[in-house]
């Protein structure tokens, strides 16, 4: 896995986040265990609750295109104008949403600044004893 290039490409996905009421802009890069990648970005609505997380929004792009097997995805977030960002972490709705998908242990989540600064964690440790599939017998 290439850290740097799946961090450039939640970048670009990041520049086609609509984020007017917010003016936070996220984007995220999504991969497979055969090196597909699926971009996200934050897409809000003057109702809010209708919003959805560039996280969500790179999963169900996925999901909608019959990819499973993920192995890692990459966040990049902040003011939309930000000269530089900073680390920008999944909210718990998208967190669950990797439970669903992923194996907590196995499953790379990329915090990025930029392609040469970043920190890379498991799901298991953004979300101890998460609720997934299992939990249902």
């Amino acid at each position: 896995m290439n850290y740097p290039v799946l961090i450039e490409k939640a970048l670009e996905a990041r520049r086609r986040s609509y984020c007017p009421y917010s003016g936070f802009a996220v984007g995220a890069a999504l991969e497979t265990a055969d090196g597909r990648i699926f971009l996200g970005c934050n897409i809000e609505n003057v109702a809010f609750t209708p919003t959805n997380c560039a996280e969500r929004t790179a999963f169900f792009n996925a999901v909608s295109r019959g990819a499973s097997g993920f192995k890692a995805i990459a966040v990049v977030g902040g003011p939309k104008d930000a000269a530089e960002l900073d680390f920008c972490a999944p909210c718990g709705v998208c967190r669950q949403v990797m439970e669903e998908f992923c194996v907590p242990d196995d499953f790379q989540v990329i915090l990025a600044k930029s392609p040469s600064v970043y920190k890379v964690l498991t799901l298991a440790k953004l979300l101890p004893m998460g609720f997934g599939p299992a939990a249902l017998g």
